[in-house]
């Protein structure tokens, strides 16, 4: 009798271990599986984000797979469904085109994963849980104030912007600075160049056929900064070069003898830790049904060769 009470406490504690483990797997952070969409692999500052996201998801445990948007709505879509599809316990976007991905998300949240923003995010929606990114216009008006102070009255400025959220509001605080100025500066819209930098090249060339006296030129993203440099030294011209992101690339242009006559300033936000931030808040959500906030922005700041 002693004999079976000893193997049937053996028995129970075993149970009782197992369920345990099983129980503290489920509210483990290795049981998380969350869905990440870049916007372009194609852009260091994506690079970057992913790099965050990767670094902070393995400090929390939390299975990352990252996936590539291509800029491209539909393929932001198909993504968001496939990951829906694949059990995520939460997905995270950079919401390039919100009219296009708006479907999706919505989806997904009435499938029950919650959907996270970073870089760029969406108003035609609610489902958002949080949004982590860039003051994009506060830097937009970095820019345009470096532009006035630098330019002589009456001077022509440009500017390249392209059709995400995160650059029209830089765009926008760029034309806000620059109106606030007291220099009677006339704005030029080169265009939008669609994150690609041969066509930032060719619209700055155009600009400059017209206008060669552009004194500078904003660029609302690294790949547009570098084609515009492309055509402005290609065209002889004088004018300066205002890029946006802080990419390593940059900083190599303006330290350069030659290419830093031209790119002379740079908006700097921090890709690295907005991948971190959203990671972080998407564990938060995951483990406590809460955010930090809606809404956290990262302050971007100007800098120039000197302060490198």
């Amino acid at each position: 009798m002693k004999k079976f009470l000893v193997v049937l406490l053996v028995l129970v504690i075993s149970i009782a271990t197992v369920f345990a483990e099983g129980t503290n797997e489920k509210v483990s952070s290795d049981s998380y599986k969350v869905g990440f969409i870049v916007g372009s692999r194609q852009h260091v500052f994506y690079n970057l984000i992913e790099e965050g996201i990767n670094s902070k998801a393995a400090e929390l445990g939390i299975e990352a797979v990252v996936l590539d948007g291509q800029l491209d709505g539909n393929v932001f879509s198909d993504h968001i469904n496939n990951l829906v599809a694949e059990n995520c316990d939460a997905i995270a976007l950079s919401c390039n085109d919100p009219g296009g991905v708006t479907p999706a998300l919505e989806a997904a949240d009435r499938d029950g994963v919650p959907v996270f923003t970073f870089d760029c995010t969406t108003t035609t929606t609610d489902v958002v849980k949080c949004f982590v990114g860039t003051d994009n216009f506060a830097g937009g008006y970095l820019a345009g104030q470096y532009a006035a102070k630098i330019a002589p009255e009456g001077a022509k400025v440009a500017a390249i912007w392209d059709v995400p959220q995160s650059c029209v509001d830089r765009y926008n605080g760029w034309i806000k600075a620059i109106k606030e100025s007291n220099k009677n500066l006339k704005m030029i819209d080169v265009g939008q160049y669609h994150g690609d930098a041969s066509k930032a090249e060719n619209l700055m060339t155009d600009a400059l056929t017209s206008n060669p006296d552009i004194n500078s030129v904003f660029c609302g993203g690294d790949p547009a900064a570098t084609g515009a440099l492309a055509a402005v030294k290609a065209s002889g011209a004088s004018t300066k070069v205002i890029g946006f992101d802080g990419n390593p690339e940059s900083k190599a242009a303006m330290l350069d003898s030659i290419n830093g006559k031209y790119w002379v300033a740079e908006v700097a936000q921090d890709p690295v830790g907005i991948g971190k931030q959203i990671t972080e808040q998407i564990y938060k959500y995951l483990t406590t049904g809460s955010v930090e906030k809606k809404v956290i922005m990262v302050n971007p700041y100007i800098f120039t060769a000197a302060d490198l």
